[in-house]
C-alpha cells in the first residue's frame, strides 16, 4: 500500500497532499485502533457511547429552528 506524491517545486504542498491521501486511506485511525488491545466489552461500550453521541448530534441538527 505505497502512497506516491510527486514533488513539483513546493515541498510543503506535496507534504500536505501526502497527509491528505494517508488520512483518506484511514492509516492514522487504523494505527490508533491497533496501538493497544481493547477487550470486546470495552469496544462494545465505546461503540454504544459513540452511537449515542452521534444520534444526539443528528437530533440537534434536525431540530434547529430557523
Amino acid at each position: 500500500m505505497a502512497t506516491k506524491v510527486t514533488v513539483r517545486g513546493n515541498l510543503d504542498q506535496a507534504l500536505r497532499k501526502f497527509k491528505q491521501k494517508v488520512a483518506r486511506d484511514g492509516v492514522p485511525s487504523e494505527f490508533k485502533k491497533r496501538e493497544a488491545y481493547d477487550k470486546p466489552g470495552v469496544r462494545r461500550r465505546l461503540a454504544k457511547k459513540e452511537g449515542i453521541k452521534n444520534s444526539q448530534k443528528r437530533n440537534r441538527a434536525n431540530n434547529r429552528d430557523y
